[in-house]
């Protein structure tokens, strides 16, 4: 284990994903203050395969993340589900891409921020539809919660259409937690922190709930509540 050092970590994945195949790629991020970390992925599609890319960030002084998908043929879909969660000074750097080439294709975007303290996010997703690209179906959407004031968030979702047949959508918020929901948990005689921690998870949970494997997403539920209480849970 790397544990506290200062060190780089530089990822490239491929994929090819064949006809009829179906491609589930998981990433988990979890570093240290003084890391470094940049990953770029790069799928290529073809007629009716699947690919669907989890991506979770739990923090490094630096993350960088280039997703890039190709759909090159007909009937294909794409999805990419992430969250990202940073406090101190970290900076996570999201830049996703989606080229539609052919008709009849989908793609779904779901990635959302939970930032803390100094942290700072960046979520820069672009679709591309071309001319070709009749029927095609896309959506994209990021959610930002600042936990403090001087966390900050950059978004830029971000569409070219250049077919006239298709259904398409992109949008981005940034806010605080609900006060009206954080009331309504402490009136039940729940401490404050704790209160806090269930509206993050809720906020967090639409996203996790699609991850397939069981004990992959009772990891996840236990990263997050770890990355907000700033304590380590033993796993059993």
């Amino acid at each position: 284990s790397l544990g506290s050092k200062t060190h780089f970590t530089n990822s490239i994945t491929e994929v090819f994903a064949d006809e009829s195949a179906i491609v589930d790629l998981y990433k988990i991020q979890n570093e240290n203050n003084k890391s470094y970390h940049y990953e770029k992925v790069e799928a290529y599609q073809l007629k009716k395969s699947i690919f669907n890319h989890y991506n979770f960030a739990f923090g490094a002084e630096i993350v960088r993340n280039d997703i890039n998908s190709t759909l090159d043929d007909e009937n294909i879909e794409t999805h990419y589900y992430g969250i990202y969660l940073a406090n101190d000074k970290q900076l996570v750097d999201n830049h996703t891409f989606v080229d539609h080439t052919k008709p009849n294709c989908m793609s779904n975007e779901l990635y959302k921020g939970i930032l803390d303290d100094d942290a700072r996010g960046v979520f820069n997703g672009k679709i591309i539809v071309r001319k070709d690209a009749q029927k095609t179906n896309a959506y994209q959407q990021n959610k930002t919660v600042l936990l403090s004031n001087k966390a900050k968030v950059n978004t830029k979702p971000q569409l070219e259409i250049f077919a006239d047949d298709v259904k398409c959508t992109h949008g981005a918020t940034v806010g605080h937690l609900d006060d009206t929901a954080y009331y309504y948990i402490r009136t039940r005689g729940i401490p404050s922190e704790l209160a806090k921690s269930m509206l993050i998870r809720a906020f967090a949970n639409d996203v996790v709930e699609v991850v397939k494997i069981e004990p992959l997403r009772e990891q996840l539920n236990h990263l997050i509540f770890e990355h907000l209480n700033r304590v380590e849970i033993e796993n059993k």
